[in-house]
C-alpha cells in the first residue's frame, strides 16, 4: 500500500491487478492538444493509441499529476485530466506503461502570448471581412489538389498564403477584420469549405501550415488589423475517427447508424411550451444528417471542445471567433465556453451564427439573456434580422418602413450596437443573384450597412458585384485569385467597369465610417420611414452637437421630404453639410427639407 501512495504521489494512475494482465504493450499516437502553455488552466489531455485501457500514466513533473484516467473499452482512448499546469514553460515525459511494456512521449508547456500579441476583439468600429480561403486567392500552387478548379464541390486553390498576398487589397478597401471560415484539417473530397473537421488540432494542407496562419495573424497586426476564426464546437466532419471509433460511448448524439436529424427551426428553444422532443431534434441531431453531433452533456468531450478554442487562440493570437451552427449547442455548454474564453482573453469578442429572421429568437442567444435558459456568454450574434429585411426591402419591393420594423427590436438585445449585419455570406445566394436584383439596389443596401449600427460585414466578392446562387454557386472564385483567370478584381486596372463602380462604392461608404465617429457608434434614431425613404441620424454623446443624417431612396423618381426634427437628435442643430450624395437640404424652423434623387443615398453631416 505505501509503494502504491508513493507512485500516486509521483504522478502514477494505478491499474486493477485484472486489467494490467495486458498482452501488448501501450502505444501513444498522439495527444489533443498537442500542446498547452504555463499558467493556463489544468488540461485534460486525449491520448490516441493502442492497449491504454487498465494502463498506468505518469508525468517526469510530480507537480503535475494525472489526477484520473478515463479510457475506452477498446483501448484506443484514454482522457488524462492533469491536477495543474506549470508555472512556467517546461517539457514533460508522459509514461504509459502495463505489464507487457511502457511507451512515452514527450509533451511540452509554453510561454504564453503577450496580452498585446493578438486578442483585441472587434467592434462597431470595424468593418469585417468573409473569405473562404479554398475560393479568394491561391498563394502557393504545391499543396493544390490536380484539376481542382473543374469541381464546383472541389478543393480549388485557394489558401492561407494567397489571403496575405493581398492584404493590402483589403487595406486600402477599408477592411479592418478578416474572418477566415475554418481551417481545420478537412480529409475529404468535397470539404473545401472547411466545416467537415477530420482533426481539430490540424490546419488542413490544402490551405497551408500552421505557420502560414500565424504568419498571417501577424501580418493583420502589423497593420492594426484583426483576425476572427472560425470555430465549430456543434459538429465534426463524417470521416473523423470519432465516427467510427468514440472515444465514450456518449461522445456523440446518436451514431453513424441511428440519430436524429438536426431541424433549423428555432422556436421549440425559445417556447416554453415546446416538448423537449422538439428542443432535441435541433440540439441533438445531426446536420444536413451527416455531421456527427458532438454531445457537449459529456463532460470530456466539452472540455476537448473548450481547450480547442482556447487553443487556437492562444496559438494564433485570434482577436474574435466566428461561432458556426450557435443555437444546435445546448446553451449551458456556452456558458462554460464563454467564461473560460473571457476569463484567459477579456477583450476577445465572439459572434455567434443564428440563421433566422425573427429577432425574438436571435436576441435570446445573446449574451446577457436569459429568458429562455441559462446566459450563453455570447457577445453579440450576427444580425439575421437585418439581413432578412434588407433583402426583402431592396430585392423583393417590401416597404422601407420594414427595416425600420426591424431595428425596433433592438430593444431585445442587451447590446444592439455590437450586432454585426450584412448583405450576404458563404451561406446565402448572392445579393446580385436574386430575382430583381440590380447594380444600384445593391449599392443602396450596401449605404444602410455601412451607415447603420453594428459592425458591417462583407462577404468576399460583393464588393466587385459578384453574382452567384445557391450553395455553392455563390463561393466562386474571386476573380484574380488564381492562374489562368482572365483579369484581377485586385486591381484597378483589372476590373470591368461594374466590378469598379461597387468597388469604389463601397471603398467610399468605410471611408466615410471610419472618418466619423458617429457612424461607428453611439446612437441611432429614425426620423422618417416610408414606403420608398428612410431618413435616420446617427451619433453620440459628447460630439459638440455634431451628427450624421442618411437618407435613402430606392423609388424611381426623387422624393422632397419635410420633416419635423423637435425634440429628435438634430433638435439643436442649425447647419447642413453634403458629405456624400447630390441632395438639396435645408434645417429652418425646425424642419429638415430634403430633395433626394431617385433610387440614391445621401449623407449629411449637421450640427
Amino acid at each position: 500500500m505505501n509503494r502504491k501512495i508513493r507512485a500516486l504521489a509521483a504522478g502514477i494512475v494505478w491499474c486493477a491487478a485484472a486489467a494490467c494482465a495486458q498482452t501488448s504493450a501501450p502505444k501513444i499516437e498522439k495527444i489533443d492538444p498537442p500542446n498547452w502553455w504555463a499558467n493556463m488552466p489544468k488540461a485534460m489531455l486525449l491520448v490516441k493509441g493502442e492497449h491504454l485501457d487498465g494502463a498506468a500514466f505518469s508525468t517526469s513533473d510530480a507537480r503535475l499529476r494525472v489526477d484520473h484516467v478515463k479510457t475506452s473499452a477498446n483501448g484506443h482512448w484514454a482522457e488524462l485530466w492533469l491536477t495543474a499546469s506549470p508555472q512556467k514553460p517546461e517539457e514533460i515525459t508522459l509514461s504509459v506503461s502495463n505489464r507487457a511494456g511502457k511507451a512515452t512521449a514527450r509533451y511540452p508547456f509554453l510561454k504564453r502570448r503577450e496580452t498585446n500579441d493578438g486578442f483585441a476583439g472587434f467592434s462597431s468600429k470595424d468593418v469585417m471581412y468573409l473569405i473562404m480561403a479554398d475560393r479568394f486567392a491561391n498563394g502557393d500552387p504545391k499543396n493544390d489538389d490536380p484539376g481542382g478548379r473543374d469541381k464546383i464541390r472541389g478543393w480549388h486553390g485557394g489558401d492561407l498564403r494567397g489571403v496575405m498576398q493581398h492584404l493590402d487589397y483589403l487595406q486600402e478597401l477599408g477592411i479592418t477584420t478578416v474572418w477566415l471560415t475554418p481551417v481545420y484539417q478537412n480529409r475529404e473530397e468535397d470539404s473545401y469549405h472547411g466545416y467537415g473537421a477530420t482533426d481539430l488540432y490540424a490546419v488542413d494542407e490544402h490551405y497551408g501550415a500552421m505557420d502560414d496562419l500565424k504568419a498571417l495573424s501577424a501580418a493583420l497586426h502589423q497593420r492594426g488589423m484583426k483576425l476572427v476564426l472560425d470555430t465549430v464546437p456543434n459538429h465534426v466532419g463524417p470521416r473523423h475517427p470519432w465516427v467510427d471509433d468514440e472515444p465514450e460511448p456518449d461522445w456523440f448524439h446518436g451514431t453513424k447508424a441511428k440519430h436524429r436529424v438536426a431541424q433549423g427551426d428555432f422556436k421549440p428553444l425559445t417556447d416554453p411550451h415546446a416538448p423537449w422532443r422538439d428542443r432535441k431534434d435541433v440540439t441533438e441531431g445531426w446536420f444536413a444528417d451527416i455531421l456527427p453531433d458532438m454531445n457537449q452533456q459529456n463532460l470530456a468531450a466539452a472540455q476537448y471542445l473548450t481547450q480547442n478554442a482556447v487553443w487556437w487562440t492562444e496559438t494564433t493570437g485570434a482577436d474574435g471567433l466566428r461561432i458556426d451552427t450557435f443555437p444546435y449547442v445546448d446553451r449551458a455548454f456556452w456558458t462554460g465556453f464563454h467564461a473560460q474564453l473571457h476569463t484567459l482573453y477579456p477583450r476577445l469578442t465572439t459572434v455567434g451564427e443564428v440563421f433566422n429572421p425573427d429577432a425574438t429568437i436571435v436576441s435570446s442567444f445573446a449574451g446577457g439573456i436569459t429568458r429562455n435558459g441559462v446566459d450563453t456568454g455570447l457577445d453579440t450574434p450576427f444580425d439575421f434580422p437585418s439581413y432578412f429585411a434588407l433583402r426583402d426591402v431592396f430585392l423583393k419591393g417590401e416597404p422601407m418602413t420594414k427595416l425600420a420594423e426591424t431595428l425596433r427590436f433592438d430593444a431585445l438585445y442587451p447590446h444592439p450596437d455590437r450586432l454585426v449585419p450584412f448583405l450576404g455570406n458563404h451561406d446565402t445566394t448572392r445579393f446580385l443573384g436574386e430575382k430583381g436584383a440590380s447594380l444600384q439596389r445593391m449599392k443602396l443596401a450596401f449605404a444602410m450597412l455601412m451607415t447603420m449600427r453594428g459592425m458591417p460585414q462583407i462577404y468576399s466578392g460583393d464588393e466587385i458585384a459578384m453574382t452567384g446562387g445557391e450553395d455553392p454557386d455563390n463561393r466562386r472564385d474571386f476573380p484574380g485569385g488564381f492562374a489562368g483567370d482572365l483579369h484581377s478584381a485586385f486591381t484597378p486596372t483589372g476590373r470591368t467597369q461594374e466590378q469598379e463602380e461597387m468597388h469604389a462604392w463601397v471603398k467610399q461608404l468605410a471611408a466615410l465610417r471610419r472618418g466619423h465617429t458617429e457612424l461607428q457608434e453611439g446612437e441611432e434614431q429614425i426620423l422618417f420611414a416610408g414606403k420608398d425613404t428612410l431618413v435616420f441620424v446617427r451619433g453620440q454623446h459628447g460630439s459638440a452637437g455634431r451628427r450624421i443624417v442618411v437618407a435613402i431612396n430606392r423609388a424611381a423618381s426623387n422624393q422632397d421630404l419635410h420633416i419635423p426634427v423637435g425634440d429628435t437628435a438634430i433638435a439643436q442643430a442649425a447647419s447642413v453639410e453634403s458629405l456624400m450624395g447630390n441632395a438639396p437640404a435645408t434645417l429652418t424652423g425646425g424642419m429638415l427639407d430634403l430633395s433626394i434623387p431617385a433610387e440614391s443615398a445621401v449623407v449629411l453631416q449637421v450640427q
